[in-house]
């Protein structure tokens, strides 16, 4: 599995997993350090603490969900050149300083 694009999922500011775009789909897997915390909240209820890592086809909707909609979207899509049907393309940049406590930061290869 080739991972393509990556974010790094933060819950109130701590590193708590990463996201991944890969040739197959789509991964969520929590930081090893994040799980061995003394209280480690889970980004969503849809996607419980757990070590092994979540796999799906199309992006977990916890995540799309976090994408701004309506006129937002299309001000983000066209200020950053992103196709507002490139999912994993705007939650990298339009999710760093979400709304609630959960943030996306995109990892530079």
């Amino acid at each position: 599995m080739t991972v393509l694009r990556e974010g790094n999922v933060f819950v109130r500011n701590h590193l708590a997993g990463s996201v991944q775009e890969t040739d197959e789909g789509y991964r969520f897997i929590y930081n090893d350090e994040y799980l061995a915390g003394s209280d480690p909240a889970p980004v969503s209820l849809t996607l419980p603490i757990r070590k092994e890592p979540y796999v799906a086809t199309t992006l977990f909707p916890f995540f799309d969900g976090l994408i701004p909609e309506g006129w937002l979207l299309s001000v983000v899509s066209r200020n950053w050149k992103i196709d507002s049907r490139d999912r994993f393309g705007l939650l990298l940049v339009a999710c760093r300083d979400c709304v609630g406590n959960v943030s996306v930061q995109g990892v530079i290869p």
